[in-house]
């Protein structure tokens, strides 16, 4: 075969019938650019978001850089900050916190960082600066200063008294510089001069690392060369450079790492299962899916009415190959025009919904993306969409033959058979025909129809199984919970006399009125003992041992006369009232409420399901438990035998077994098995617990410690008893603090409505692509057969019949559409929504048809008023205008 250069030929072919079509490309081109808005509004609001959880993240872990090496020696330091994968590092040293009041509902730490470390924390001074070596300078946040009582002014002197390794000191600074307080960020930091952190370590007496084995070490923190992609390999890879791990933490190689996990990408290379590639392919497929659907539709009714004119094109010698060129080049150049005003318009799209659903979504920094990703990506998948969607039509175009192409049809190639029958011919049943003779129209159509109806019934189906009751009660089992402020803080003290709640604070709630019920939960805070088997302890504790320091610790554990090893136990004593919100797994619970009965309830932990870990504690029904009340202790050298009155008496290099000299062992028997709510629990954990009853927690401890008062109130007095406790723990007694189930109601609906917002805005633009392609297959079916419709009133069609069987075919569209979605609806809802239980501990699937029976009227409606709209601007046209058109 003769090749020829009729490359330009064929360019101006698809340019010249481009141009004489200005309809369908307008249509494609909306068609296109809606597919580009789909596209980019989505990835920006998912950029957004990514970009804004990120940041918010950094804030959590407390800083920006990509890991770090912690507790180190000066040596371990100087090797590793010169290594070859490194950019750039900082150094910082924990000194010690400040946790009286004003602070204890604030996370303060006293350190010094160099410039580096400190703009990675971002702790970069609006005024003034870093402190400089050899002065008494300090840096601080305007929260700190506020809590101190002191204006943000250079040379302002404050003082403050803070631990440092279990050393209370006092020093006095003056302020250098500030920056203002992000309550994002969990900590606050006052730095100080590294020449300050020496002397204040000198004068308590502290050697680095400290008894704590953190205060006064040097901390490195790295920015990698090669970005966050792989921050946990980076780090192993460093560390092996060196001949140090971060495996065995008992080796002498081992060195304490972290990874920040604020970035998303080395979260996503450290989770990425099979099940998150899954739903990541599943999401995009019906992103492009949903575009494919409407650009296949319009090239596909284009090809169909041109189909005569791709005929003669063959007669004179043009190949298939030549034809998909045309048609392929004609969906280029429309995509020229349709990208990019989808890139704009889609971007300001997803700028507008970014803060909507940013602002339900609780610390998470608002800010709009302008990621080059977003407008590539788009752009990308856009074109792939419309080069996809047009394969098929030029195809259709490339096979028919010339004669076939002037003979044809829409339909005419379809067989069917030939049904003998008294009834005769109604306007529906040609409407049916008629959908039937474009099955592959059709069936788009439809399906866009339905998808977008699918994407909003399950939309609705899923925020509305968030289950309310189960979030707010698996976080708050009463109205509200008063504690001490460290109790609720992440990381604090644990439960101590200090922190008990007085009678006094009880009486001045209680004097609020309107409280139905409550009741106290006392905490322990005297020393008290179990003795298990060496299996058991081995089984509870090895998750925070290696073996070899496993074997040393049960060493240095004393044992009774059994043999059996001595472990930490945790009591609570609990009113009715806390007793009532407890889960029984197992046995009965009234014994409990005996005062002065010797019974308990081994507390067994669960997951967030709800799910009890049978294996989280030994105890069963009907066992024995000896509490040992331990009211002396002496520490003893197994090597030496010699007994000491404290540790502090035990020399350095010494090691000590703790065993009781003075004590009471009292037995109980388990009378339960039971789950504690996380608000009445010690939130922490590590040693079996068992609950008592209030009274004989009490007499057999002789302690009296409140750690929570818990109660509900009227639903008239919910909203003054919550302007109470914020007023009264915030001014007049700030030790302590609340939580309410109002605050975690704010929360899940602030979540629920992020979800309704997403789902609605994806329905929208999915409703939008259903409707133009229904539209679409309106306008072109009715443009396509001017001519038939002209011939059938020229035989004494009235023009009220042809618009009733316009309409018969648009209501058939919205039946099909209505009937496939409920159909999915009700056969993959069930399916689907396990799979969502399984993810989101606090849904319950409650079928609605709601969005259903909303929309499927609305798409009745566009069944009567498209196809009329359509037919009234196209019949303007006489009936012998029409019949001459096509000659």
């Amino acid at each position: 075969m003769m090749k020829v250069s009729n490359g330009k030929t064929i360019r101006r072919l698809g340019w010249r019938s481009m141009k004489a079509a200005r309809t369908r490309n307008l249509i494609a081109v909306l068609a296109i650019a809606l597919t580009t808005v789909l596209f980019t509004s989505l990835f920006t609001i998912a950029m957004s978001i990514n970009d804004g959880f990120q940041q918010s993240n950094f804030r959590q872990v407390g800083g920006f850089s990509h890991g770090g090496f912690k507790y180190l020696t000066e040596e371990q330091f100087n090797v590793l900050k010169d290594d070859p994968l490194i950019d750039q590092w900082g150094m910082r040293r924990f000194i010690g916190m400040l946790t009286e009041v004003p602070f204890n509902k604030s996370h303060v730490e006293v350190s010094y960082a160099d410039a580096n470390e400190a703009h990675w924390m971002y702790c970069d001074p609006v005024e003034g600066r870093l402190p400089q070596e050899g002065t008494d300078e300090a840096a601080t946040d305007t929260h700190v200063l506020e809590l101190l009582g002191v204006e943000p002014e250079i040379g302002a002197r404050f003082t403050i008294s803070f631990d440092v390794d279990g050393h209370t000191t006092t020093q006095t600074f003056t302020l250098c510089g500030w920056w203002e307080y992000d309550e994002a960020i969990v900590a606050n930091h006052i730095l100080i001069p590294e020449s300050r952190a020496d002397a204040i370590l000198d004068e308590v007496g502290t050697v680095p690392p400290g008894e704590d084995g953190m205060t006064g070490s040097l901390n490195l923190d790295v920015m990698l060369k090669s970005g966050s992609r792989h921050i946990a390999n980076d780090i192993a890879q460093i560390l092996e450079s060196h001949g140090y791990q971060d495996q065995s933490a008992g080796a002498p190689d081992y060195i304490h790492t972290g990874v920040n996990w604020g970035y998303t990408g080395a979260q996503l290379s450290d989770n990425l299962d099979p099940s998150v590639v899954i739903a990541v392919a599943a999401m995009l497929l019906l992103i492009i899916f949903t575009g494919y659907l409407i650009i296949y539709n319009v090239f596909q009714i284009s090809v169909t009415n041109d189909i005569r004119f791709y005929g003669l094109l063959k007669t004179i010698g043009t190949t298939p190959r030549q034809l998909r060129r045309i048609i392929r080049q004609q969906a280029l150049m429309l995509s020229l025009a349709g990208i990019p005003l989808g890139l704009v318009l889609g971007w300001l799209i997803g700028g507008q919904l970014t803060p909507a659903i940013v602002s339900q979504l609780n610390g998470v920094v608002p800010m709009t993306s302008v990621s080059p990703v977003i407008f590539i990506g788009a752009a990308l998948f856009s074109l792939v969409t419309v080069l996809l969607s047009c394969r098929k039509p030029g195809r259709i175009a490339g096979k028919v033959s010339p004669i076939e192409a002037v003979r044809y049809t829409e339909g005419g190639g379809i067989k069917r058979k030939t049904k003998k029958g008294r009834r005769g011919v109604s306007l529906l049943s040609m409407a049916w025909a008629n959908l039937g003779r474009s099955r592959g129209k059709t069936a788009v159509t439809v399906t866009s129809l339905s998808l977008a109806v699918v994407l909003l019934t399950v939309t609705v189906n899923f925020t509305n199984g968030f289950d309310m009751d189960k979030y707010v009660s698996h976080f708050a089992s009463s109205d509200f919970i008063v504690a001490d402020a460290g109790q609720f803080q992440t990381g604090g003290d644990i439960f101590n006399t200090d922190m008990g709640i007085p009678q006094s604070v009880i009486d001045e709630i209680n004097a609020q009125g309107g409280i139905t019920d409550g009741g106290v939960i006392y905490g322990k805070t005297f020393g008290a003992l179990e003795y298990v088997t060496e299996d058991w302890f081995r089984q509870n504790k090895e998750h925070f041992y290696t073996q070899e320091q496993m074997d040393n610790l049960i060493r240095l554990t004393g044992r009774n006369e059994e043999g059996l090893l001595a472990d930490r136990i945790q009591l609570s004593g609990m009113s009715d009232f806390a007793l009532d919100h407890l889960t029984v797994l197992e046995g009965d619970l009234s014994k409990l409420y005996e005062d002065g009965g010797r019974y308990v309830a081994a507390v067994y932990s669960d997951d967030d399901y709800g799910n009890p870990e049978m294996d989280s504690h030994w105890a069963r029904l009907g066992d024995i438990v000896t509490v040992r009340y331990v009211e002396e202790t002496e520490y003893v050298d197994p090597d030496t035998g010699i007994a000491y009155a404290s540790p502090e008496d035990v020399p350095a290099s010494a090691n000590y077994v703790a065993q009781p000299v003075k004590y009471r062992d009292v037995e109980y028997e388990v009378a339960a098995l039971v789950a504690v709510p996380i608000s009445l629990s010690y939130r922490y954990y590590g040693a079996d617990e068992f609950i008592l009853n209030d009274q004989t927690f009490m007499q057999d401890s002789g302690t009296d410690s409140v750690m929570y008062y818990a109660f509900d109130t009227t639903d008239e007095a919910n909203g003054a008893m919550e302007k109470f406790l914020a007023d009264y723990t915030e001014n007049v007694n700030p030790q302590f603090d609340y939580e309410s189930k109002a605050l975690y109601a704010s929360e899940f609906e602030g979540m629920r409505s992020m979800f309704q917002l997403c789902g609605g805005a994806l329905s929208f633009i999915v409703g939008l692509v259903g409707v133009l392609n229904f539209f679409n297959a309106i306008l072109t079916g009715i443009i396509a057969r001017k001519r038939e419709f002209a011939v059938l009133q020229s035989i004494g069609m009235t023009g009220k019949q042809l618009k009733t069987m316009l309409v018969y075919e648009g209501l058939l569209y919205a039946l099909g559409a209505a009937g496939i979605s409920l159909v999915l609806t009700l056969i993959f809802g069930p399916v689907a929504f396990k799979a969502v239980g399984s993810m989101f501990w606090f849904f319950t699937y409650r079928l609605t048809l709601t969005p259903f029976l909303i929309v499927a009227p609305v798409f009745a409606l566009l069944g009567v008023l498209v196809p009329l709209a359509v037919y009234r601007s196209v019949s303007k046209a006489t009936i012998v205008e029409r019949l001459r058109e096509v000659d």
